[in-house]
């Protein structure tokens, strides 16, 4: 018999189980429910999984926001980039656009911060190094997530979602103090 051809049996449902058949399909539920009941106790007591909040934006609007916390808190510019050092517990917006990240910016170890992510024109990836953060930037969408460093130095922002013939390029730093 192949498979082109009808089971000679047409009331398959009838036919016993192996115990085979039946420890692999007991094993197979077992572990849907070990995952089902362990990816909501990741999401709460995992680092890996940020909360983030959405919301619909234009290009133009974020930009606006991002070129008014530049013009407030510039602190100084790094390859004509620049480098704002906004006060603990604001909102910091950075912004991906072809090919680079915009502004850079230096923050304060162990204080929040609100960061404000969005794309300009296409779809970016936001991953922090070597801390392995990873967000998808969505021209149209403004990403929020809380964050507080809690180690000094310079952080690596790599965009992690092919946008072009310059996407190697796209890197933009965020600089922790003290």
């Amino acid at each position: 018999m192949t498979s082109f051809q009808p089971p000679a049996d047409r009331i398959w449902w009838n036919t016993p189980v192996g115990k085979d058949e039946i420890l692999w399909i007991g094993i197979a539920l077992v572990w849907c429910l070990i995952m089902f009941f362990m990816m909501p106790y990741w999401h709460v007591y995992g680092k890996q999984n940020l909360s983030t909040e959405a919301y619909q934006t234009t290009p133009k609007k974020f930009l606006a926001s991002v070129d008014a916390m530049v013009e407030k808190y510039q602190t100084g510019e790094e390859k004509g980039i620049p480098i704002v050092s906004p006060p603990a517990g604001s909102d910091v917006y950075l912004a991906a656009r072809l090919w680079s990240w915009y502004p850079i910016l230096e923050l304060e170890k162990d204080k929040s911060y609100r960061l404000h992510l969005s794309s300009l024109d296409w779809q970016h990836g936001f991953s922090l190094q070597p801390v392995n953060i990873n967000l998808q930037v969505i021209p149209g969408y403004e990403m929020v997530i809380n964050i507080t460093p809690d180690q000094s130095g310079d952080f690596a922002v790599v965009c992690n979602e092919f946008c072009g013939i310059g996407h190697h390029t796209m890197l933009g730093k965020i600089i922790v103090k003290e």
